[in-house]
């Protein structure tokens, strides 16, 4: 019996926890052959999600990948995010969640001491430094 990966269940814990706490949940993807994702809204082989109620229709979060459907510029788009494409998911609002690090997609926890606006940043194109992992949207 093959061993069952943690990632989609955290994954579908931390969705929860936002929709229970009344914060819109992100989700940071990695975009490569086998993700469908609007190609025009990837930025440097990255795209941030939001796979809120109010912003999706038909969410299905298996163990294999995400399903939706959502508008992207007024334009409805199928979305298929591979289950190993997903770098994070976390609140807009505070920035908590998970970072999922490395090959063996091993979790990080996010505290959300980063303030709000470093969501917005440009990544850096350097490797991150040890310590707290740092969330940022990746337009």
């Amino acid at each position: 019996m093959s061993e069952l990966s943690t990632k989609p269940y955290l994954i579908r814990a931390i969705y929860d926890w936002c929709a229970d706490s009344s914060l819109t949940p992100y989700l940071a993807v990695q975009v490569d052959e086998f993700t469908q994702v609007p190609k025009n809204f990837v930025k440097d082989g990255k795209i941030v999600l939001n796979i809120s109620v109010d912003a999706v229709r038909n969410l299905h979060m298996g163990n294999e990948d995400i399903t939706c459907s959502g508008r992207f510029g007024g334009v409805s788009h199928q979305i298929m995010v591979p289950i190993s494409a997903v770098i994070g998911i976390f609140s807009k609002e505070n920035g908590q969640g998970l970072v999922f690090q490395g090959q063996d997609s091993s979790p990080m926890l996010s505290s959300g001491t980063e303030s709000n606006a470093g969501l917005h940043d440009e990544p850096p194109d350097d490797p991150a430094p040890q310590g707290k992992p740092k969330l940022r949207i990746v337009k």
